[in-house]
């Protein structure tokens, strides 16, 4: 039986892909971390969105594409790895994009900013917004101080606005109205 353990980050050292030991505190750990988090937050909002199977298949399909810039993030440019090591492509971002315009077609247009919330799933793609933007931060910061591919950097942008807009699709697929913000702490 393998164990869960391992007991070798016990130091605060972590391997990335291909082996190399790097600090759990480094700029990558930091931004794997952070797509980790994102990446299960999207797996608390599927369930919410099962009866509309064509939204929950989408999500499921970004799962998927964040295990990719997870592996992306964890395997330097240039590792001299034997496996090939799947990288996040220009083509994943088209495709959020092309989602984006779709829906956003069915929305009315923002002439204020919004309060994020709304229907439980619709609060929670809000909530999934927001820590889309916080990856993209920590991504970000990697690519200040490491090469990386500059595929993930864009497609986190882009997840992020994609993340924004289905959370008003999804609020207006559940009838609930979008609340204005009205400056100053008044709403």
């Amino acid at each position: 039986m393998v164990k869960i353990y391992t007991k070798t980050g016990d130091r605060g050292t972590t391997s990335l892909f291909g082996g190399e030991r790097v600090s759990k505190d480094s700029l990558r750990i930091d931004a794997c971390g952070n797509v980790d988090e994102l990446n299960s937050l999207i797996g608390v909002i599927v369930p919410d969105l099962v009866g509309i199977q064509p939204l929950s298949r989408k999500l499921l399909r970004v799962q998927a594409e964040l295990f990719v810039l997870g592996s992306d993030l964890a395997t330097p440019i240039g590792s001299k790895l034997k496996v090939k090591v799947p990288r996040v492509k220009k083509s994943y971002t088209t495709r959020l994009e092309k989602e984006i315009d779709d829906w956003d077609k069915n929305l009315a247009p923002l002439k204020k900013f919004i309060l994020p919330g709304g229907a439980i799933a619709g609060a929670n793609l809000h909530l999934a917004r927001t820590v889309a933007r916080r990856t993209e931060r920590a991504v970000a910061s990697l690519a200040s101080q490491e090469k990386i591919n500059q595929n993930s950097l864009i497609y986190i942008n882009r997840l992020s606005d994609w993340l924004f807009i289905l959370a008003r699709y999804v609020n207006k697929l559940d009838k609930v109205k979008e609340v204005p913000w009205q400056g100053r702490g008044k709403s």
